[in-house]
């Protein structure tokens, strides 16, 4: 919907393509939508649902085994994303280097876009 054709609208590391290719497994899912909402302090928050069906309207970003989908809202917010799965002695998940975020609540799980970028939604 967003995209520039021959380019991915976002890239999936390693580590995080081996989780979710495990997680589809494990309970047999098709993949896993990522979007984003409004809520947190910065004023959005990302989400990631199971899918057992694939919308067409999705954007679908294959890699070793593990499929996400961007909802459709949600692709040009996270256009240029790299998705990354980290563990570290307090925690572990999935991270999102996003170039279109412009501020972050302290704790990282909300985020605020350019208000350029959300006039557009």
């Amino acid at each position: 919907m967003f995209g520039i054709p021959g380019k991915q609208a976002v890239t999936i590391t390693p580590k995080a393509a081996a989780k979710i290719a495990a997680l589809m497994e494990k309970d047999g899912h098709e993949g896993l939508r990522i979007g984003v909402k409004k809520g947190g302090c910065a004023g959005m928050e990302y989400t990631m649902d199971y899918v057992t069906e694939i919308d067409p309207l999705d954007e679908v970003v294959e890699l070793d085994g593990a499929r996400v989908m961007i909802a459709p809202m949600a692709q040009m917010f996270l256009f240029g994303t790299e998705i990354d799965y980290e563990t570290s002695l307090l925690e572990s998940g999935f991270k999102f280097r996003n170039p279109n975020v412009v501020d972050a609540c302290g704790c990282g799980e909300s985020i605020k876009f350019d208000d350029s970028l959300s006039a557009k939604a």
